[in-house]
């Protein structure tokens, strides 16, 4: 991995401040400490922060083609490289370097703008085209990598991170509140809108293109379900697991692919287990492993199963204890790192846990998420498939009395066209946690968000194609497009990684395997009660009958306990003071008062108590980011660049 930035003019072609480009470089130096080039010339620059991995003598980039014609600066690594660059070679290309990085130039040479769908892999990358001065920017398709853009006067601006932007000193951090309003409404960060107005994100499987000034966004690669009923069938299931097992076993190999030191993460859930079972099996030698555990600071401590399965598998591990201070000292600089509120503290102690991969050495780690959203992971799938909302008159009921739980008039559900008229399985949770605005939001912010709908900011949301889907992977599709890259990738992964300079691979992310687990049957992923039942079938083949058929634990932390508690950092009241709350406008100082008061009663568990954990929790991360990236005068904290 590493970290890109650049700028082209919109108008003319005037030469962009070669300080402004080296401050946007040094703002993501810790996307890449190893090295740093630039190309410029009138009217664009390309900037790079590199993360050696693969051929560290010699890739240093922008990389560019024989004649120097076409100039790549990328982030994130081609998995099919090898076989590419002989591809690649065989038609006539030349390579100077044995990086990755270089594969791109030759095949914007043989594909021009659809490179990106030829591509295989985890990537945020720039291509310049110096003969027709076209410039091409393209995300994976997961969104595993991140990169953002705005316009500042003439100049088209992009980067990895927004701190690239705001480091060119020709951007001003200033908030959308209608990309805050997605936050609350989802309990994640959009993927096209961001909090800061005037910077967007490009979404997973798109691509933009700027020409003669104009500038094009388009989506390159969507995911595709068969029709309801057309899915693929297997009458003997031994040949779906042979060959599921297959396809995650080369995944696995691919992302091994390292001249640097790898190591795994594994927490007590059978997704990352089971990529800890085939890497080991690939390796044929132990891998060391990483893992958390949550003394005080979470409600479940999976410790003991992950020490249980390293040791199944003779695999050393390193298991960090992190308690509720831990996470409170680290939540600043995990919202510097996610540039935006985050709902889930536990990605505090992936942060951490990612320092500790770094001081030992390690420069990647392989990981299990995605493997919940392709085989329907999560609670909220089973109980719509039992219930089968929203004509289940149980579900029809709990929807008439969820405006009820925190309190208020104003409605919650999504609008008709939200995912085409479809109620996906998780609607019910977003609903929910959205209720906690009635308590929280200011009469300011919702005369600001009016009548917008989060929903507007889905990317590939509106496609009719979802009627002919079956209801389990309706809901799938939008897992994929929300959680996915909003918080499992953006506020959980990447982001966090990188602040350590650390790689993230996801085998369950590999095309093969997503083209693969879209065409399945229903009740391969989801069978009775038993959900990812192929995954399970897999790791049993790996791993003993008490790991392999573990049921689902989400790995969390607690919420508001670690802020709103005595011995909390003094910020926290700081930020959650009258004061500071008028200041930024967002949140009603009297329903905050209010919220805090129902959470300090311990014996309650109802549903308006847990929307309320939530949102305040929300309410706490929002006033940091603020504090940190829009006035640095809220808390006695530093702002983003002292973090």
């Amino acid at each position: 991995m590493c970290g890109i930035v650049g700028a082209i003019a919109l108008d003319g072609r005037p030469e962009f401040p070669p300080q402004a480009l080296s401050q946007m470089c040094q703002a993501i130096r810790h996307r890449g400490p190893d090295d740093e080039h630039h190309f410029q010339e009138s009217g664009v620059a390309l900037g790079a922060r590199r993360l050696s991995i693969i051929d560290v003598a010699h890739g240093r980039q922008p990389i560019s083609n024989e004649d120097g014609q076409v100039q790549v600066a990328f982030n994130g690594e081609l998995y099919d490289y090898p076989k590419l660059r002989e591809e690649l070679q065989a038609r006539g290309h030349r390579f100077q370097t044995h990086c990755d990085t270089e594969a791109w130039a030759h095949l914007y040479e043989e594909h021009g703008d659809d490179v990106f769908l030829k591509a295989r892999g985890q990537f945020a990358t720039s291509i310049w085209d110096r003969r027709k001065r076209r410039l091409l920017l393209g995300r994976d398709r997961a969104g595993i990598s991140p990169l953002y853009y705005t316009i500042a006067g003439k100049w088209l601006l992009w980067s990895s991170e927004v701190r690239g932007l705001l480091a060119s000193g020709m951007v001003e951090a200033r908030p959308d509140r209608k990309g805050l309003d997605y936050f609350f409404n989802f309990f994640c960060m959009p993927n096209q809108r961001t909090c800061f107005e005037g910077i967007h994100m490009l979404p997973p499987g798109h691509q933009l293109t700027v020409q003669d000034g104009r500038v094009d966004v388009r989506c390159y690669w969507d995911l595709d379900f068969p029709d309801a009923g057309e899915e693929r069938r297997f009458p003997n299931p031994d040949v779906a697991i042979d060959e599921f097992e297959q396809l995650l076993t080369t995944s696995v190999e691919r992302r091994l692919f390292s001249e640097v030191p790898v190591c795994c993460y594994i927490s007590g859930g059978l997704d990352s287990t089971s990529v800890l079972g085939l890497v080991s099996r690939t390796r044929e030698q132990p891998i060391q492993a990483f893992s958390l555990s949550l003394q005080d600071s979470g409600p479940v401590d999976e410790r003991i199963q992950a020490e249980e399965s390293a040791k199944v598998l003779n695999c050393p591990i390193d298991v960090l204890s992190i308690g509720q201070n831990e996470i409170a000292q680290a939540f600043p600089e995990q919202i510097a790192a996610t540039e935006g509120p985050v709902f889930d503290t536990s990605a505090a102690c992936l942060m951490l846990l990612a320092k500790r991969v770094h001081e030992r050495g390690f420069k990647v780690a392989l990981t299990g998420e995605g493997a919940d959203e392709l085989l329907a992971g999560y609670i909220w799938f089973r109980l719509a498939q039992k219930y089968r909302m929203p004509g289940d008159p149980v579900a029809r009921l709990f929807r008439r009395i969820l405006p009820r739980v925190v309190g208020g008039g104003r409605k919650h559900q999504a609008p008709l066209k939200a995912f085409y008229g479809t109620r996906i399985a998780q609607q019910t949770s977003y609903e929910l946690i959205g209720q906690a605005r009635e308590v929280l939001y200011s009469e300011a912010m919702w005369r600001d968000v009016d009548d917008y709908s989060p929903y507007e900011d889905v990317p590939g949301a509106c496609d009719d194609r979802i009627h002919r889907w079956s209801t389990l992977n309706q809901s799938l599709y939008a897992g994929y497009k929300i959680m996915l890259p909003g918080l499992l990738l953006a506020g959980k992964s990447d982001r966090i990684t990188m602040n350590s300079s650390i790689e993230g691979r996801y085998p369950f992310l590999d095309e093969d395997v997503v083209d693969f687990c879209a065409q399945l049957p229903v009740d391969m992923k989801l069978r009775g009660n038993e959900n990812k039942w192929l995954l399970r079938q897999v790791a049993a083949r790996t791993l003993p009958a008490q790991i392999a058929g573990r049921p689902k634990t989400m790995f969390r932390a607690h919420l508001t306990n670690n802020f709103l508690r005595p011995g909390a950092p003094p910020w926290v009241q700081q930020l959650l003071s009258p004061e500071a709350l008028q200041r930024t406008g967002y949140f009603n100082p009297t329903g905050v008062a209010r919220a805090i008061k129902v959470l300090g009663r311990q014996r309650s568990r109802s549903l308006g108590r847990y929307a309320l954990d939530m949102g305040m929790i929300g309410v706490i991360s929002t006033q940091l980011w603020h504090h940190l990236f829009i006035d640095p005068t809220l808390a006695d904290l530093p702002d983003w660049k002292g973090v």
